[in-house]
């Protein structure tokens, strides 16, 4: 986690989204071994990095809930984004969004997100919730326990040509348009 924070520059405001199978990192197919106990250990890790930093992590869902994402209602609403109706357990939302959600003050379930990065344990499939554009990020960490481990932070478009300048010029008089 502090690997990818600091390199995607995850601080106050910027959101993670986290994809957890507990049951691969229980050595098992996803969603058919799902255990609370390792998201609980996860949770634990990320909330202290998240802490640390500042950042919001926001928690996938399995797909019987559509990849919904677990998150408090305050960023929710200060996000403006779309709420949707229901409670994840293991069976349906997976453990890791059901221990994320029985461990927040108030929390809600979004439709979807815009995350500033992410992180993939067990390949759960975040893609979805990233912006534009997602750049991979490799961890030293590949496995956490039998579950593969990906990441991705997310940097704005480069928009323009061969003219593009992405960075400000040291010096002035760069001339115009034409």
């Amino acid at each position: 986690m502090r690997e990818l924070s600091e390199a995607g520059n995850l601080g106050p405001g910027k959101i993670l989204v986290v994809g957890a199978s507990t049951s691969e990192v229980a050595g098992v197919r996803i969603g058919t071994g799902g255990a609370l106990e390792v998201a609980q250990q996860l949770l634990e890790g990320i909330a202290q990095v998240a802490g640390e930093k500042g950042f919001h992590p926001v928690y996938q869902c399995c797909e019987h809930l559509n990849r919904s994402l677990v998150m408090e209602r305050s960023l929710l609403e200060k996000l403006g984004l779309r709420e949707v109706s229901a409670v994840p357990i293991p069976g349906a939302g997976g453990s890791m969004a059901a221990a994320a959600y029985r461990s927040m003050a108030d929390p809600v379930l979004a439709e979807t997100v815009e995350a500033h990065a992410g992180i993939d344990i067990g390949e759960t499939l975040i893609g979805m919730h990233l912006r534009r554009v997602a750049v991979p990020f490799r961890p030293s960490l590949r496995y956490i326990g039998s579950a593969r481990v990906n990441a991705a932070w997310s940097r704005p478009p480069l928009i323009g040509g061969e003219r593009a300048v992405y960075r400000a010029p040291e010096t002035s008089g760069m001339g115009n348009c034409d």
